[in-house]
């Protein structure tokens, strides 16, 4: 693979006015990612700030329930601010920092990623602006309410469908406008080089401590590493340092919505084709004339028409497999995971969570699986009553 190529996806497609800044990023990150200082200085802050190392959780009673595989549970949803978000941020506003930038923005979808990038700003005193969709922060309002609290300035968009997409076009475009002092902290693996690469190093920290704690607790790697896939950071991050392992299945999940073959979904490798958007060649939902479909999940944060170029190319070369899992799905092993270990899950956790209740039966009790709890639930309580038909609030 060539510098920001994954095969045929990746690169950079961006306009003339953000060439000098993705070319400044660019000579930033090679210049610090293995710096002695930089490393120390981020590995601080995940231990010390961050509460790293997540527990590598077994999980029981799930595993008696389910008769099958041993299922142990990555818990990204300890992490501070409550999802592997952190892990991304802290090492984009610390670059951020060297390179002399005093103000950063992002898009969030499910507002997770937008509340750590608020937190990081308010540690390292940055200037911070938030863009997300207007229906996401209807579904969203008690992340909202946080970003604000930490000092966050939020921007509700109006255009296109108001979710996820529409947040990362109207982040570009204000970075264009103040590149000088801004950097763009991007949520996911995804965009224009270097950002996918960038966001796998820093959640890749996350199958490193996974390979240690495993081979520490049974001695061996596990069978399948699972984790949901909207950008895919989370599951990029999951899989990264078992790609060389072959024996170790990695399973992406992506959100069906209402079904993989209607119009209301989000699963992008089952039912895209290759395009450039948002920087990137990659997979995206496409509509019959090849312009960005419209999508829909109950997950605001699995809510994005693409994929990430090195998931696109870990699917073309069979290294990774892709699964769709609907909304009805996940939100039943929102409620199964709740009610059988006491762990409340993030909506997006909770599609990897269903594809792993599905297989392990079928597993001999002598496998193991993996399964990244990217982040917790408490931010997904009311949205998951009202599609029980409860208020809450009643």
């Amino acid at each position: 693979m060539s510098e920001g190529r994954f095969g045929a996806h990746g690169g950079q497609y961006v306009p003339e006015t953000l060439m000098n800044a993705v070319t400044e990023l660019e000579a930033a990150y090679a210049k610090y990612k293995n710096d002695p200082e930089f490393v120390s200085e981020l590995t601080e802050l995940f231990n010390g700030y961050a509460n790293r190392p997540s527990p590598l959780y077994y999980a029981g009673k799930m595993t008696e329930d389910l008769g099958g595989a041993k299922v142990y549970l990555k818990r990204e949803d300890m992490n501070f601010t409550g999802s592997h978000k952190i892990n991304n941020v802290l090492g984009q506003v610390l670059l951020a920092k060297k390179m002399g930038k005093t103000r950063v923005i992002a898009e969030t979808g499910a507002g997770q990623h937008g509340v750590a990038t608020a937190t990081a700003a308010a540690l390292f005193g940055m200037e911070c602006e938030i863009f997300m969709g207007r229906t996401d922060t209807e579904r969203q309002a008690l992340n909202v309410y946080k970003m604000r609290l930490l000092g966050a300035k939020v921007h509700a968009v109006d255009s296109g469908t108001a979710t996820l997409k529409d947040a990362v076009s109207e982040t570009m475009r204000e970075w264009t406008k103040r590149i000088s002092d801004t950097h763009y902290v991007l949520g996911s693996v995804m965009g224009p080089h270097p950002f996918p690469t960038i966001v796998r190093d820093f959640q890749s920290v996350i199958s490193r401590e996974i390979k240690a704690q495993l081979y520490e607790k049974e001695g061996r790697l596990p069978d399948a590493v699972i984790a949901c896939v909207g950008g895919g950071s989370n599951a990029m991050g999951a899989f990264y340092h078992f790609i060389d392992d072959k024996s170790v299945r990695l399973v992406g999940c992506e959100a069906a919505g209402r079904g993989a073959d209607t119009f209301e979904t989000a699963a992008t490798i089952t039912t895209g084709k290759p395009g450039i958007f948002h920087g990137m060649k990659s997979y995206f939902c496409q509509d019959e004339y090849g312009q960005i479909a419209p999508v829909y999940s109950i997950s605001a944060g699995l809510d994005y028409p693409g994929i990430g170029p090195e998931h696109a190319w870990l699917h073309d070369t069979g290294r990774a497999e892709y699964v769709p899992v609907t909304d009805d799905e996940a939100v039943g092993a929102f409620e199964y995971l709740s009610k059988t270990e006491g762990i409340i899950p993030a909506i997006e956790s909770a599609h990897a969570l269903a594809h792993a209740i599905a297989i392990a039966p079928k597993m001999s009790r002598d496998k193991i699986i993996v399964v990244n709890i990217s982040g917790r639930g408490d931010k997904d309580c009311a949205a998951i009553a009202r599609y029980r038909g409860e208020d809450i609030y009643d």
